[in-house]
């Protein structure tokens, strides 16, 4: 049972610069409580229920339900705002959006606009546990229904969720379900010890005689290597750009936390000639290469967010072509975003100086964020996948990954 399963209404009126005031006011919150956030490394239920009050989880979903009616590239710029604070906040809201928002994709109008209204209207987070690396769970038949066994090593939000998507083995073919996490047999677990990432809730997950039900399904358990319908894949494309999106916003906290520390902290070097290190033309330089690059990463994200926005909006119309199309532009930028990010977190250092390293600033935490989670998959795969669209006119290949 999800740990942040406290309700609070959603302001109907909720209006697209009310939602980015909040985004923004969360996000300098957490910014100054960021260091003793990643130090305890807790699973953030009072970060969630304050996403919660503010009417954040719902911004994407339609206004005729009480959302806020914000389309993908906005809900993404939410993402990116919300990791400038704390990179796995940011991180939580993207995969919340795309776990909630997959069920227009994946099921028949009727039980996907049920399912939305009741998120809407009792303010539920979804998080998921679908690696396909790590298969792990079990459905079999009893009774009227079905029970569902095993673990998984890794989740998302595994404490803080209140309905997830999963995927199991039945009968030799693959299921998917969305399941309340308040059913008896759900357990998270508090395993997740990775350098960073702290607060993502991403331990793992079991699941003991835990009821499922056919109401429950995403479609008909299928084969293994079964092509699903196109618009359901989208959640790979835009899963992807979440990653892109929080990966820079975590690079722009980085480098707003390393400007503010130059301005009040760093001393200017004993032949830089000048009597603050706000005017040392090295990190002056460095202050203007770094931001030039963000600018350049966060409008290539705006446009590949456009890109997949664009082909998501034809709905069941869309073509396998289009959607690969999109796709690419979305792995661009996460190869570019992947970079960017990196370097620029491992190098605020460059400004800041040796004092910085100091660990009540934790200003690594930005770098470890990155580090760990660009591994999620290889981006060379991704480099990969576009140059093969570009070179050869080869779509990327459709998996949960891809």
């Amino acid at each position: 049972m999800s740990l942040s399963n406290i309700l609070f209404a959603t302001n109907p009126g909720t209006t697209r610069r009310e939602l980015f005031a909040s985004a923004a006011e969360i996000s300098a919150d957490l910014s100054k409580r960021a260091a003793e956030l990643d130090r305890d490394g807790r699973p953030p239920v009072g970060e969630i229920i304050k996403l919660k009050k503010a009417g954040l989880l719902n911004a994407l979903h339609s206004r005729e339900v009480g959302g806020g009616g914000l389309d993908w590239v906005d809900g993404l710029r939410l993402v990116r705002i919300l990791a400038q604070g704390e990179s796995s906040v940011g991180q939580l809201l993207g995969y919340h959006f795309v776990n909630s928002q997959y069920i227009y994709w994946a099921l028949d109008a009727a039980r996907a606009d049920a399912l939305g209204a009741e998120t809407v209207a009792q303010n539920l987070y979804w998080g998921a546990a679908v690696n396909p690396r790590d298969p792990g769970l079990v459905l079999t038949r009893r009774g009227n229904g079905y029970v569902l066994n095993g673990r998984k090593t890794f989740s998302t939000a595994a404490h803080v969720s209140d309905y997830i998507n999963a995927n199991a083995v039945l009968d030799d073919k693959i299921v998917g379900f969305v399941i309340r996490t308040n059913r008896p047999g759900y357990v998270a677990n508090d395993d997740w010890d990775n350098f960073g990432q702290r607060l993502s809730d991403s331990g793992s997950v079991e699941f003991h005689d835990f009821p499922v039900y056919a109401e429950d399904f995403v479609g008909q358990p299928t084969a293994a290597d079964a092509s699903p319908p196109v618009l359901s894949t989208f959640n790979t494309p835009l899963i992807q750009l979440v990653f892109v999106n929080f990966y820079l916003g975590t690079a722009e906290g980085a480098l707003k936390a390393a400007i503010d520390y130059v301005r009040s902290t760093t001393r200017p070097w004993v032949t830089s000639g000048v009597e603050r290190a706000a005017d040392d033309p090295y990190i002056l330089e460095r202050v203007g290469e770094f931001s030039a690059s963000l600018k350049a990463a966060t409008a290539l994200a705006d446009s590949a967010a456009l890109a997949v926005q664009i082909e998501l909006a034809k709905g069941h119309s869309v073509t396998a072509r289009e959607r690969g199309a999109a796709a690419a532009e979305a792995y661009a930028a996460k190869v570019h975003a992947t970079n960017v990010s990196l370097d620029i977190t491992s190098r605020i250092f460059e400004l800041t100086g040796a004092r910085s390293t100091a660990d009540k600033y934790r200003f690594d935490r930005f770098w470890r964020n990155v580090r760990t989670h660009t591994l999620h998959d290889p981006v060379f795969y991704k480099a990969k996948e576009v140059g093969d669209f570009v070179l050869n006119d080869k779509i990327p290949e459709v998996s949960l990954y891809s």
